[in-house]
């Protein structure tokens, strides 16, 4: 079961200074490619103890902004840029050097060696920084005792991002980063991952993390920044963006007849758009009170016995429409 964990109000508000010092701090950055622009003029904070998501369709500009964060990728040459990172500018090289030893990366691409054990791997690692927590503490804290003897390439996709999470803490860092980690997890590995993450936070770290999945996003991060065509549209905590961008709720509802055609249902009180996929009608309503009123009273008049109805509240989904007009996944 994954371990509720409260979320810290560390964030601003309407405006007011935030009660945490900055982890980043990005104002104007630039990334131009042959024939495209990859990033446009970004700017956000990240503040300490804080989980900052930041979601977009492929293409967006995502991996391009946190490789430059990380010190992997040099940003275009632009007026009033700044890159901090824990204090220091990542377009310094010596700065860099030393962002590198106080920052953990879990890559979407395993920079790890299938042909190794999970302590080989994790014993090389530890001896590229000046200074690495103890192999066995993080066999013992992400449960990989067990397979400490094994091969990475005979574990299964959970146990795989265990030890990923772990050999992103190696160092020890302050702040993490984590490219998509639950991608091709089953719900209950991924669930478990979620949970390290939350641990993570709780012991006072820092995690910036890219994801491909709304639930994921709405129940680890404090705050989120929406990205497409190299530029941030939307940035806040996941509730105020689904009440600002995605007022509406869903009706969900199937009839006993299948002749009804979707216009009938677009004159009722509060509905703002109707679609049909098979036999089930989806309303997008205002008013969902009003809505299922008179959705019933239709019912009754029109001799129709309604088979089934479900409504849903609005989610990060409907906002990520809202904003981009795409799936998460395009």
């Amino acid at each position: 079961m994954l371990e509720k964990i409260d979320k810290p109000k560390i964030y601003s508000i309407n405006g007011k200074a935030p009660i945490a010092p900055l982890a980043i701090e990005v104002a104007n950055l630039h990334k131009s490619y042959p024939g495209k622009k990859a990033v446009n003029g970004v700017s956000f904070s990240v503040y300490k103890g804080e989980i900052f998501g930041i979601l977009g369709p492929n293409g967006a500009g995502k991996s391009t902004t946190l490789e430059i964060i990380e010190g992997m990728r040099e940003p275009d040459k632009a007026p009033n840029t700044l890159v901090l990172v824990d204090g220091l500018d990542v377009r310094d090289s010596r700065q860099r050097d030393e962002l590198h030893q106080r920052i953990g990366l879990q890559l979407q691409t395993s920079t790890l060696f299938d042909e190794l054990t999970v302590k080989e791997n994790l014993d090389m690692l530890a001896s590229l920084y000046r200074q690495a927590r103890p192999v066995k503490e993080l066999l013992e804290e992400f449960d990989l005792v067990s397979k400490a003897s094994a091969r990475l390439g005979t574990l299964s996709g959970g146990q795989k991002q265990r030890v990923a999470l772990a050999a992103a803490l190696i160092n020890d860092p302050t702040l993490i980063f984590l490219d998509e980690p639950t991608t091709a997890l089953d719900p209950q590995a991924r669930r478990n991952v979620w949970s390290s993450i939350q641990k993570l936070q709780a012991a006072g770290k820092t995690v910036v993390l890219t994801t491909h999945y709304m639930e994921e996003a709405e129940t680890l991060c404090n705050r989120l920044a929406i990205m497409d065509n190299g530029e941030i549209i939307a940035m806040d905590t996941p509730t105020q963006l689904i009440q600002q961008y995605a007022r509406s709720q869903t009706v969900i509802c199937a009839f006993a007849s299948d002749i009804l055609p979707a216009q009938s249902l677009s004159v009722i009180p509060g509905v703002v758009k109707v679609s049909k996929e098979g036999e089930e009608f989806t309303l997008q309503t205002t008013d969902l009170t009003k809505t299922l009123v008179n959705l019933l009273q239709f019912s009754e008049r029109q001799y129709l016995p309604l088979k089934r109805l479900t409504t849903r509240s609005s989610s990060l989904e409907d906002v990520f429409i809202s904003l981009t007009g795409k799936e998460l996944r395009d």
